[in-house]
């Protein structure tokens, strides 16, 4: 409990630095970031489901802005690593972040780019999460991709990939996995009952799985 009330306050400083005020308008001053009506694609599955090998895929083959949520917490920890030791604790013991925080960084993202199809890596992880993107942004996906894979195989992956990050061991890869089961799941029923859900088989060669990718963005995104 005493390490769950530290890295609260933790989360206050860092909260500190975000904007409550949602900006409205985009680079050349002119149009809100809404009305660019941007093309948002959420990218949901347990750790080494291969949603950011297949990411990549997408990118390559259909031209997204690839955003992972994951990735955009640790730079920012690692720009200022004096403030933020009680988060990076939190990424290691497989915990999650304030939703406004991942939400505002992801802002920043889409705001920033040139482009308006985005790719959504790893969000939104709580109801929470997803709650507050559509509360601070005032947007929903258009399409949320489903990456399913059997746990013994995301295990496997994730240890076999060895990139060195601090939360890449067998307990925390099973500790993300259960906080996964418990919180992603009602995230994705929900979207499954607004009919944005498409489930991936993701298991197969990276090939084969992209193959099952690649209908949904050929007739949604019209490539």
């Amino acid at each position: 409990m005493l390490g769950f009330l530290q890295a609260a306050s933790g989360f206050k400083i860092w909260r500190s630095s975000f904007s409550t005020e949602t900006p409205t308008m985009v680079k050349d001053g002119t149009t809100s970031f809404k009305e660019r009506n941007p093309f948002i694609t959420f990218v949901l599955g347990g750790p080494g489901s291969g949603k950011g090998t297949q990411c990549q895929k997408i990118v390559e083959t259909f031209g997204f802005k690839h955003l992972s949520a994951g990735e955009l917490l640790r730079r920012e920890i690692e720009s200022n690593s004096e403030h933020w030791s009680q988060m990076l604790n939190t990424i290691k013991e497989g915990r999650i972040v304030p939703s406004e925080v991942t939400v505002r960084l992801i802002q920043q993202e889409m705001e920033s780019s040139d482009n308006n199809k985005f790719l959504i890596d790893g969000f939104p992880r709580t109801e929470e999460n997803r709650i507050a993107f559509e509360q601070l942004l005032g947007l929903e996906p258009n399409v949320v991709l489903f990456f399913d894979c059997p746990e013994e195989e995301m295990v496997k992956r994730v240890l076999n990939r060895n990139q060195g990050r601090v939360d890449d061991n067998i307990d925390t890869v099973k500790k993300r996995l259960k906080v996964f089961e418990i919180l992603n799941l009602p995230v994705i029923d929900y979207y499954s009952k607004r009919g944005k859900l498409c489930k991936i088989n993701a298991v197969g060669t990276e090939d084969e799985i992209f193959e099952k990718v690649r209908p949904i963005f050929s007739a949604c995104a019209g490539k």
